[in-house]
């Protein structure tokens, strides 16, 4: 996606920018909104970390204060790491294989154990799931995107011969 400013000056950014930005404002949107009553149920129960508290986000992904600081955390860090190419890359992709880390952790442990400290339950399991797929699919986007009206790349683009 290629814009240009008020002046005129051609600003871009990579469709990695693009994803890890976007990826960025729905973590924080869904950091905010675990601490929000009424989209979050129970949120009197809710506990720093551990899996005894009911708070429940749109009563069905279970939440505690920790699980929500995550999200905040990864949305900044999703925002930040939009500035360049690469390492929007690298947010994707690590944040990608984390939470698909996170998923198998989820598969195997007891949800009513300490273990499940994030909490975590089949709801989250499959989003992290979804999350870890999409973020290390969209990876592998390429760093940078052809404008074919850029009068900069017309120029390093090869010349097709034409029939008269």
């Amino acid at each position: 996606m290629t814009l240009k400013n008020r002046s005129g000056v051609r600003s871009g950014r990579s469709p990695l920018q693009t994803v890890s930005f976007i990826y960025g404002i729905v973590f924080l949107l869904v950091g905010v909104a675990g601490f929000i009553p009424g989209i979050t149920t129970d949120l009197g129960t809710m506990q720093f970390a551990g899996h005894e508290g009911n708070a429940m986000l749109l009563g069905i992904f279970h939440v505690s204060i920790l699980h929500n600081i995550v999200h905040l955390l990864f949305g900044v860090a999703g925002i930040l790491l939009a500035r360049s190419a690469t390492t929007a890359r690298y947010f994707l992709l690590v944040g990608g294989i984390i939470y698909l880390a996170l998923f198998l952790y989820g598969l195997f442990i007891d949800y009513d154990s300490a273990a499940n400290f994030v909490p975590l339950n089949d709801a989250n399991n499959w989003l992290h799931l979804g999350l870890g797929v999409t973020m290390v699919g969209l990876s592998f986007l390429p760093l940078r995107t052809r404008d074919a009206h850029d009068p900069d790349e017309a120029v390093n683009m090869p010349m097709r011969d034409k029939a008269v």
